[in-house]
């Protein structure tokens, strides 16, 4: 399909870069919107003499048609948790009270609007559990709106805050909250809108201009506040963040005696996260002078650095996350990218293992500082999330809530193996296949990383997986370094300067799955999302022989402009800046995906992602697409697949979920020729 060029230049500290498909950076001129228009049609018409789409979509529905259960959170006697049946496309807020109790619908934002596009974001509940305070976000909008429930009555409140986004909700008593709010609209320039963050009070009751402006930093506009508070409500604290790094401070103020926020840390040194509070002193994870995360504690009478102190020492393993329950240290371990938890107890200086299945991933870990109990949520490549109670009393692990497979989880394996990257790092890959696979590299594969923000690419349960597996795919998963899997120091090799060693990194696994006879490059689909959409492109234009399909969700391509859109610049720190620092454009220009295409043969491609995504610009993909197929050499298609009136990931139907799904999987089946099993898929139940 030829797209429309225009002669735009730009000068970079003496380079000259065309950007010949800029005008694909507005989503809303209705020249893009025809463009869309046309891609999708495009893609549905390549998509559609694929007759077993119909029984893809079944099996997609059934496999999705299964119970799953947040972790919960305990306030008072209460227990609450977000609950999907199965098919419903949101969760819905439940509690009960007690372990045994009766479940009660709280909110069923299915109820909210009839293509399931509306969701709850974030809740918070008061300690004496009467009221409720959530946020709601829709498909197309990362901008959120606060209500307030009260749960005795099961009403809402009549005063809704509106102007908020990604913030925490911190009650004091049953009075009223604290929460971080952005200018209001049109108070500031469109570049501005994510910044000029504020601290507010919200009196339960009253509505939301008569809230208190608590907190701002005028003079830094990129700072944002997330509050909470201590669990005697003594101390208000504020994870500070700038937007442009992910390292944060922490501000405090003792709310019966300070005026002002004391400054205990400031932001962008390290990052610090609050686990708990034992008198004056307060206890941190951090990564500040411990690569792989070590337990601090700070005393508020002698705060300086020389007078911290050492909780729990720097492991051989990542500590992925804590939690500090009953005076003891519940610690999430990354070992070799997946979970060891360990019970830390600090009077007795003992690290106890809690024994959780092998080669299984925490996603989530509850509880408060001044409870006896804790819940566990986790889960594998081959079991859905599953939920454990821990009881300090008694120290016994129990089920809370039901688990159940709608597939033969025998019939597959996961393994882990390691492999050198072109400088010699050895580097972890899980693989997910059929137990009696046969190595001879006739196997569809797809090989998936991410490699970015320190994020750690752990053992997780989907649906969609398993019906690759069915299919008799197999599935890869590389920890590139970028992530949090080995702590700091692995993450700093894969940001910066140093990207390209994240698409070395995933190159190498792909080079190793096809010598160790897995697969071929013929038979090889490589796939990523948000950040790993670099790495996939950027690994695709690099080495476009190497691959047989590519699958490109919401992709980052335009790195030299990446942070002029939507959230963009708040990921400087993990990029750079090639606008402003000469050196950043050097090392940015030679792997930027939509810098360094080419007129060559490319794999078999499609882009996905949404039209209203305000997190990653779906420009990156629209300009990515046009310049692939101006340049494409080879008979591959090179296709985008865009869903309208569609955001990021929150607020997305399963509906949605599963359509796009079944996209996928069928240009894949198709692009690899496939011959499909015998559609006798029988529900394990």
């Amino acid at each position: 399909m030829f797209t429309r060029m225009d002669r735009i230049v730009d000068d970079y500290h003496g380079t000259t870069v065309s950007d010949p498909y800029r005008w694909l950076e507005n989503s809303n001129d209705l020249e893009v919107k025809e463009w869309v228009e046309m891609q999708n049609a495009e893609t549905q018409e390549f998509l559609k003499s694929i007759e077993v789409r119909r029984d893809f979509r079944r099996r997609l529905t059934e496999l999705w048609n299964y119970a799953r259960t947040s972790v919960p959170i305990k306030v008072n006697s209460w227990y609450f948790y977000e609950k999907n049946t199965g098919l419903q496309n949101q969760p819905v807020l439940c509690r009960q009270k007690g372990l045994k109790g009766t479940e009660e619908v709280v909110l069923d934002p299915n109820l909210w609007s009839s293509d399931g596009s509306k969701a709850i974001s974030t809740f918070s509940v008061d300690e004496s559990g009467k009221y409720l305070a959530y946020s709601t976000t829709t498909r197309d909008s990362n901008m959120q709106e606060i209500r307030i429930r009260d749960l005795d009555g099961n009403k809402d409140f009549p005063e809704v805050i509106k102007g908020t986004k990604f913030t925490s909700i911190a009650w004091l008593e049953d009075r009223g909250f604290y929460y971080s709010g952005c200018p209001e609209f049109g108070s500031v320039s469109a570049e501005d809108k994510n910044n000029h963050n504020g601290l507010y009070w919200h009196e339960l009751g009253t509505e939301q201009n008569k809230d208190v402006l608590i907190y701002e930093e005028p003079e830094d506009r990129e700072l944002c506040f997330f509050p909470r508070l201590t669990s005697d409500q003594r101390y208000l604290v504020l994870s500070v963040f700038s937007r442009s790094d992910s390292l944060n401070g922490v501000y405090y103020k003792e709310l019966e005696k300070d005026k002002s926020f004391n400054k205990l840390i400031e932001p962008c040194i390290a990052s610090f996260e609050l686990l708990g509070v034992e008198g004056t002193e307060f206890y941190f994870l951090t990564n500040s002078d411990a690569p792989q995360s070590k337990i601090i504690g700070i005393d508020l009478k002698n705060p300086s650095v020389d007078n911290w102190k050492e909780i729990l020492p720097e492991q051989k393993d990542s500590i992925s996350s804590a939690v500090y329950v009953n005076g003891e240290f519940v610690i999430d371990y990354m070992h070799d990218a997946y979970s060891v938890v360990r019970i830390f107890n600090p009077a007795e200086g003992s690290l106890v293992d809690l024994n959780l299945p092998a080669m299984a991933a925490v996603r989530a870990i509850s509880g408060k500082q001044n409870q006896k109990e804790l819940f566990i949520q986790f889960s594998s490549f081959l079991d859905p999330p599953t939920n454990f109670r821990y009881d300090f009393e008694t120290r016994q692990l129990t089920p809370f809530g039901e688990r159940e497979l709608r597939f033969k989880a025998d019939d597959y394996m996961v393994s882990q193996v390691f492999y050198s990257s072109k400088d010699g790092t050895e580097i972890p890959m899980f693989i997910v296949h059929k137990r009696d696979l046969n190595l001879n590299g006739e196997n569809p594969t797809i090989l998936s990383g991410y490699g970015g923000f320190s994020v750690p690419v752990k053992p997780y349960f989907s649906a969609s997986l398993i019906f690759w597996l069915e299919l008799g795919g197999v599935y890869a998963v590389a920890n590139l370094r970028g992530g949090g899997e080995y702590g700091t120091e692995w993450a700093r090799g894969g940001m910066l300067e140093n990207k390209q060693n994240v698409f070395d990194d995933f190159i190498s696994g792909a080079e190793w799955l096809i010598s160790n006879g897995y697969t071929s490059s013929r038979l090889l689909a490589i796939e990523g999302r948000n950040n790993g959409g670099l790495t996939v492109s950027a690994s695709m234009v690099q080495r476009p022989e190497l691959f047989g399909a590519v699958i490109c969700h919401v992709p980052i391509t335009d790195m030299l402009r990446y942070h002029k859109f939507k959230i963009g610049r708040g990921w400087l720190s993990e990029y750079g800046n090639a606008e402003e620092n000469k050196e950043h454009f050097e090392f940015i220009f030679k792997y930027s995906p939509l810098h360094n295409v080419h007129f060559t043969a490319y794999p078999a491609t499609l882009v996905v992602t949404a039209d209203r995504d305000d997190r990653v610009s779906p420009a990156h993909a629209y300009k990515f697409t046009a310049t692939l197929q101006a340049a494409q050499q080879g008979t591959a298609p090179i296709l985008c697949r865009i869903d309208e009136r569609s955001g990021h990931e929150r607020g997305k139907s399963l509906a949605k979920i599963v359509d796009e799904q079944v996209d996928i999987y069928a240009f894949l089946v198709k692009v690899f020729e496939m011959r499909m099993p015998i559609f006798n898929w029988r529900i394990n139940r």
